[in-house]
Protein backbone atom coordinates (compact mmCIF):
# COMPACT_ATOMS: atom_id res chain seq x y z
CA UNK A 1 0.00 0.00 0.00
CA UNK A 2 1.40 3.40 -1.14
CA UNK A 3 0.93 6.41 0.80
CA UNK A 4 0.28 10.37 -0.26
CA UNK A 5 0.31 13.24 1.82
CA UNK A 6 -1.10 15.52 -0.36
CA UNK A 7 -3.86 13.30 -1.89
CA UNK A 8 -4.66 12.42 1.71
CA UNK A 9 -5.05 15.96 3.21
CA UNK A 10 -7.60 16.89 -0.17
CA UNK A 11 -9.50 13.37 0.60
CA UNK A 12 -10.40 14.37 3.47
CA UNK A 13 -11.41 17.69 3.33
CA UNK A 14 -10.51 19.00 6.36
CA UNK A 15 -13.22 21.43 7.94
CA UNK A 16 -13.30 25.32 7.56
CA UNK A 17 -13.12 25.87 11.43
CA UNK A 18 -9.93 23.27 11.32
CA UNK A 19 -7.33 26.39 12.54
CA UNK A 20 -9.26 27.15 15.99
CA UNK A 21 -9.40 23.42 17.23
CA UNK A 22 -7.45 20.29 17.18
CA UNK A 23 -7.06 18.16 14.92
CA UNK A 24 -8.36 14.69 16.24
CA UNK A 25 -7.23 11.09 14.67
CA UNK A 26 -8.30 7.80 15.65
CA UNK A 27 -6.13 4.88 15.47
CA UNK A 28 -7.94 1.59 15.64
CA UNK A 29 -7.12 -2.54 15.02
CA UNK A 30 -7.26 -5.03 16.80
CA UNK A 31 -5.55 -6.34 20.20
CA UNK A 32 -1.90 -6.05 19.82
CA UNK A 33 -2.52 -5.07 16.40
CA UNK A 34 0.89 -2.23 16.79
CA UNK A 35 -1.68 0.43 16.72
CA UNK A 36 -0.41 2.22 20.35
CA UNK A 37 3.19 1.85 18.90
CA UNK A 38 2.19 3.41 15.72
CA UNK A 39 0.55 6.54 17.63
CA UNK A 40 3.66 6.83 20.36
CA UNK A 41 5.86 7.12 17.50
CA UNK A 42 4.15 9.90 15.82
CA UNK A 43 3.78 11.62 19.13
CA UNK A 44 7.58 11.28 19.36
CA UNK A 45 8.09 12.36 15.63
CA UNK A 46 5.94 15.10 15.47
CA UNK A 47 6.21 16.43 19.54
CA UNK A 48 4.53 15.79 22.56
CA UNK A 49 4.07 19.65 22.62
CA UNK A 50 2.20 19.47 19.91
CA UNK A 51 0.20 16.01 19.91
CA UNK A 52 -1.71 14.80 22.73
CA UNK A 53 -2.09 11.08 23.03
CA UNK A 54 -5.66 9.71 24.27
CA UNK A 55 -6.07 5.53 24.56
CA UNK A 56 -9.47 4.38 25.00
CA UNK A 57 -8.50 1.58 27.20
CA UNK A 58 -8.42 4.28 30.10
CA UNK A 59 -12.31 4.68 29.77
CA UNK A 60 -13.35 1.04 30.62
CA UNK A 61 -16.42 1.70 32.80
CA UNK A 62 -15.66 1.65 36.79
CA UNK A 63 -16.82 -1.61 38.32
CA UNK A 64 -16.11 -0.97 41.48
CA UNK A 65 -19.73 -2.26 42.81
CA UNK A 66 -18.72 -6.00 41.75
CA UNK A 67 -16.53 -8.47 43.84
CA UNK A 68 -13.16 -9.43 41.55
CA UNK A 69 -14.36 -12.66 40.58
CA UNK A 70 -17.04 -10.87 39.37
CA UNK A 71 -15.04 -8.29 37.54
CA UNK A 72 -12.77 -10.88 36.07
CA UNK A 73 -15.79 -12.35 34.16
CA UNK A 74 -16.74 -8.88 32.51
CA UNK A 75 -15.99 -9.53 28.95
CA UNK A 76 -14.05 -6.04 28.47
CA UNK A 77 -14.15 -6.87 24.66
CA UNK A 78 -17.81 -5.52 23.96
CA UNK A 79 -18.41 -1.92 23.16
CA UNK A 80 -20.07 -2.14 26.32
CA UNK A 81 -17.78 -2.35 28.68
CA UNK A 82 -16.21 0.98 27.67
CA UNK A 83 -17.66 4.16 28.49
CA UNK A 84 -17.85 5.68 25.03
CA UNK A 85 -19.95 8.36 26.16
CA UNK A 86 -17.38 9.90 28.71
CA UNK A 87 -14.75 9.72 25.56
CA UNK A 88 -16.85 11.64 23.26
CA UNK A 89 -17.66 13.94 25.80
CA UNK A 90 -14.07 14.47 26.33
CA UNK A 91 -13.00 14.88 22.68
CA UNK A 92 -15.92 17.68 22.27
CA UNK A 93 -14.51 19.10 25.08
CA UNK A 94 -10.78 18.86 23.65
CA UNK A 95 -12.58 20.66 19.79
CA UNK A 96 -13.37 23.37 21.82
CA UNK A 97 -10.00 24.16 23.51
CA UNK A 98 -10.89 22.96 26.80
CA UNK A 99 -8.92 20.51 28.98
CA UNK A 100 -10.32 17.34 30.20
CA UNK A 101 -9.35 14.94 32.90
CA UNK A 102 -9.06 11.52 31.66
CA UNK A 103 -9.65 8.90 34.10
CA UNK A 104 -6.58 6.36 35.06
CA UNK A 105 -7.59 2.27 34.83
CA UNK A 106 -6.23 -0.53 36.78
CA UNK A 107 -6.22 -3.78 34.46
CA UNK A 108 -4.80 -5.76 37.36
CA UNK A 109 -7.69 -5.05 39.80
CA UNK A 110 -10.34 -4.26 36.92
CA UNK A 111 -11.21 -0.54 38.60
CA UNK A 112 -10.44 2.67 38.19
CA UNK A 113 -8.26 4.29 40.90
CA UNK A 114 -8.93 7.58 42.31
CA UNK A 115 -6.36 9.86 39.73
CA UNK A 116 -6.97 11.37 36.91
CA UNK A 117 -4.45 12.21 34.20
CA UNK A 118 -5.27 16.10 32.74
CA UNK A 119 -4.99 16.22 28.56
CA UNK A 120 -4.97 19.90 27.19
CA UNK A 121 -6.44 20.59 23.67
CA UNK A 122 -2.49 20.44 21.65
CA UNK A 123 -2.52 21.23 18.23
CA UNK A 124 -3.21 17.55 17.66
CA UNK A 125 -5.01 14.63 19.74
CA UNK A 126 -4.56 11.35 18.66
CA UNK A 127 -7.03 8.69 20.39
CA UNK A 128 -6.30 4.96 20.14
CA UNK A 129 -8.39 1.47 20.85
CA UNK A 130 -9.51 -1.54 19.65
CA UNK A 131 -13.64 0.09 19.08
CA UNK A 132 -12.90 3.42 18.23
CA UNK A 133 -14.04 3.21 14.75
CA UNK A 134 -16.96 0.81 15.74
CA UNK A 135 -18.52 3.67 18.07
CA UNK A 136 -20.48 5.90 15.64
CA UNK A 137 -20.04 8.74 18.17
CA UNK A 138 -17.13 8.93 18.50
CA UNK A 139 -16.43 8.34 14.33
CA UNK A 140 -17.91 11.76 14.00
CA UNK A 141 -15.25 13.57 16.05
CA UNK A 142 -12.77 12.41 13.97
CA UNK A 143 -10.54 14.33 11.42
CA UNK A 144 -8.75 11.37 10.20
CA UNK A 145 -9.65 7.36 11.27
CA UNK A 146 -6.76 5.20 10.78
CA UNK A 147 -6.95 0.68 11.09
CA UNK A 148 -3.92 -1.20 11.75
CA UNK A 149 -4.57 -4.51 10.28
CA UNK A 150 -2.21 -7.59 11.70
CA UNK A 151 -2.24 -11.12 11.39
CA UNK A 152 -4.45 -12.79 14.29
CA UNK A 153 -1.19 -14.86 15.17
CA UNK A 154 1.34 -12.28 15.55
CA UNK A 155 -1.58 -10.05 17.89
CA UNK A 156 -2.42 -13.02 20.07
CA UNK A 157 1.83 -12.93 20.93
CA UNK A 158 2.19 -9.46 21.49
CA UNK A 159 -1.24 -9.96 23.73
CA UNK A 160 0.38 -12.89 25.44
CA UNK A 161 3.80 -10.73 25.98
CA UNK A 162 1.68 -7.66 26.97
CA UNK A 163 -0.68 -8.85 29.70
CA UNK A 164 2.07 -11.40 31.36
CA UNK A 165 4.33 -8.80 31.74
CA UNK A 166 2.32 -5.50 32.00
CA UNK A 167 -0.93 -7.23 33.64
CA UNK A 168 0.24 -9.43 35.93
CA UNK A 169 -1.50 -12.49 33.93
CA UNK A 170 -0.70 -16.21 33.80
CA UNK A 171 -0.41 -17.35 30.02
CA UNK A 172 -4.17 -19.61 30.97
CA UNK A 173 -5.64 -16.86 31.96
CA UNK A 174 -4.95 -15.09 28.62
CA UNK A 175 -5.56 -17.94 26.08
CA UNK A 176 -8.94 -18.49 28.10
CA UNK A 177 -9.67 -14.89 27.31
CA UNK A 178 -8.44 -15.01 24.10
CA UNK A 179 -10.70 -17.51 22.62
CA UNK A 180 -13.79 -16.94 24.74
CA UNK A 181 -14.24 -13.05 24.47
CA UNK A 182 -11.35 -11.44 22.54
CA UNK A 183 -11.33 -13.32 18.94
CA UNK A 184 -15.35 -13.52 19.03
CA UNK A 185 -15.22 -9.50 19.84
CA UNK A 186 -12.66 -9.07 17.22
CA UNK A 187 -14.64 -10.62 14.71
CA UNK A 188 -18.16 -8.70 15.55
CA UNK A 189 -17.00 -5.64 16.08
CA UNK A 190 -13.16 -4.66 15.39
CA UNK A 191 -12.68 -6.37 12.15
CA UNK A 192 -16.42 -4.80 10.71
CA UNK A 193 -14.94 -1.68 11.91
CA UNK A 194 -12.24 -1.22 9.82
CA UNK A 195 -14.60 0.14 6.76
CA UNK A 196 -14.50 3.10 8.27
CA UNK A 197 -11.06 4.05 8.19
CA UNK A 198 -9.90 6.65 5.58
CA UNK A 199 -6.67 4.41 5.73
CA UNK A 200 -5.52 1.16 7.02
CA UNK A 201 -2.30 -0.20 7.12
CA UNK A 202 -1.00 -3.64 6.71
CA UNK A 203 1.24 -5.91 8.89
CA UNK A 204 1.35 -4.23 12.25
CA UNK A 205 3.89 -1.14 12.69
CA UNK A 206 4.53 0.44 9.30
CA UNK A 207 7.35 2.86 9.51
CA UNK A 208 5.89 4.58 6.40
CA UNK A 209 2.76 4.90 7.73
CA UNK A 210 3.66 6.69 10.50
CA UNK A 211 6.07 9.14 8.85
CA UNK A 212 3.11 9.95 6.14
CA UNK A 213 0.48 10.88 8.91
CA UNK A 214 3.50 12.74 11.12
CA UNK A 215 4.56 14.42 7.48
CA UNK A 216 0.83 14.98 7.43
CA UNK A 217 -0.08 17.04 10.74
CA UNK A 218 3.15 19.12 10.18
CA UNK A 219 2.23 20.00 6.56
CA UNK A 220 -1.62 21.14 8.05
CA UNK A 221 -0.23 22.84 11.24
CA UNK A 222 2.16 24.53 8.93
CA UNK A 223 -0.23 25.47 7.07
CA UNK A 224 -2.62 27.16 10.16
CA UNK A 225 0.39 29.23 11.01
Amino acid sequence: MTFDVAELIAARKWPADRSDRPLIIGIAGGSGSGKTTIAESVVEIVGPDLVELVTHDAYYRDQAQLTFEERTRINYDHPDSLESELLAEHLSELRSGRAVERPVYNFTTHMRTDATVRVEPEAVVIVEGILILAEAELRKLLDLSIYIDTDADLRLIRRLQRDIVERGRTIDSVLSQYESTVRPMHLQFVEPSKRYADIIVPEGYNPRAVGTVSSMIRHVLAERN
